[in-house]
């Protein structure tokens, strides 16, 4: 990746899409207020075969959710690996193109922004990635980093650009001497509190972290969440936080998203969740969590819940309940009807026909899918997974073989 490249990597990866007018920065929201809603947002990536590249179908990374965001919440997002979460962040901060939906900031409809309209929300939304290795140009100094934004947004900081760097450098816990350092001369820990001095140093309203913990040590995790903690309530900031650590999402969030498979099953306070959870899938999820004396677990009759049969694709999901296939409670209205997300409590959506601890919402039905119904949806999904690959197979097989023979054709020529 090129300086250039990385100097200007949220800029250059809003998705492309017609510059309709500039978004104009709003009246800042009080506590309490929405500042993100989301809208049947969906993101299906095509997959395409063939010479002329013939879209034959499409993996639902994120198939129509809906939540909002308060000023100064923190929102955290949990699931297992391919959910969807971390292009649902990616969407949000709109470093993707959405298939479908809305995403509106502050009230205004952000969702097909090109660059040059999101250029003055750059400002306000931003992100902090994952792995700290690859975020940093190794080629950039810690001051060429941090300031990147400063100079993409045109802002000349009081007192000069060096010293308002040093100070965010001291605001996340590194030395302002580190500002002719090189990323290679830190540790993990250090690197991820360089990109969030990046992401805060034109003090976002709004910042979307993924996985920011995932890649350091467990040593290293605590000071990283203990950072972000402090740093919302110095400058007030507004988190969506994606991580599979419930753990961590334990100790920052206000409010709880849990997804599977593009979905949103369940949305929450932090002590609804942790205690009630309605959804089957939370459930699953709380029971595998560590802790210090499982039997006294067991002794409460919390046993671990032990789930069968791995995530189905997200190319061709089940129909219904995307979890039925898993689900220990699952009816035959699972199999062919979709939940819709419902408020079952006051500030407790969940999708589910047949919740955790409350009034069943389809009673009529009390037919469970038998063991041999799951394992024939799990073998025709597999079956169909196979004929794919075999189809993909065959295709490759076949182009090989005609550039072999037109390469034959061209040597037979040059002789």
């Amino acid at each position: 990746m090129s300086e250039d490249e990385q100097m200007t990597t949220s800029e250059q990866l809003d998705a492309p899409g017609p510059a309709t007018g500039t978004a104009t920065l709003a009246k800042d929201p009080g506590p309490g207020e929405t500042l993100l809603r989301v809208s049947g947002l969906k993101k299906h990536f095509p997959i395409t075969k063939g010479l002329f590249k013939r879209q034959v179908g499409a993996v639902r990374a994120v198939d129509g959710i809906d939540f909002d965001v308060r000023s100064g919440e923190t929102l955290g997002v949990v699931g297992e690996s391919g959910c969807g979460k971390s292009t649902m962040g990616r969407l949000i901060t709109r470093l993707l193109e959405p298939t479908g939906g809305q995403v509106e900031f502050e009230g205004r409809d952000i969702t097909h922004l090109g660059t040059a309209g999101m250029r003055p929300l750059r400002r306000d939304v931003q992100m902090i990635f994952q792995d700290p290795y690859s975020s940093l140009n190794p080629r950039h100094t810690v001051g060429a980093i941090v300031s990147a934004p400063f100079k993409l947004q045109g802002v000349k900081p009081d007192g000069g650009l060096k010293a308002e760097v040093q100070r965010i450098l001291s605001v996340v816990g590194l030395n302002p001497e580190h500002y002719n350092r090189y990323p290679h001369e830190f540790s993990g820990g250090q690197r991820q509190r360089i990109g969030i001095a990046r992401a805060l140093a034109l003090n976002p309203k709004l910042v979307v972290a993924d996985e920011p913990v995932s890649a350091l040590d467990v040593s290293i995790q605590a000071q990283v969440v203990n950072l972000l903690d402090d740093l919302q309530d110095e400058l007030g900031l507004t988190y969506v936080i994606i991580a599979h650590d419930l753990s961590v999402i334990r100790h920052v969030s206000d409010r709880i998203a849990v997804m599977y498979l593009g979905k949103i099953v369940e949305l929450t306070d932090r002590k609804s969740l942790y205690q009630s959870p309605m959804h089957p899938y939370t459930r699953a999820l709380l029971s595998a969590v560590p802790v210090p004396d499982p039997r006294g677990r067991a002794r409460r009759g919390e046993d671990r819940i032990l789930l069968q049969g791995d995530v189905p694709s997200p190319i061709k999901p089940p129909t219904g309940c995307r979890f039925h296939t898993r689900c220990w409670k699952a009816t035959r209205v699972c199999k062919v009807e979709e939940p819709p997300l419902l408020a079952l409590r006051t500030g407790h959506q969940v999708a589910c026909h047949h919740p955790e601890d409350f009034e069943d919402q389809r009673p009529e039905d009390t037919a469970l899918l038998t063991a041999a119904e799951k394992a024939a949806d799990q073998a025709a999904s597999e079956a169909a997974d196979q004929t794919a690959a075999s189809a993909a197979t065959e295709e490759a097989v076949e182009e090989a073989h005609e550039q072999a023979q037109v390469e034959s054709q061209q040597f037979d020529k040059n002789k």
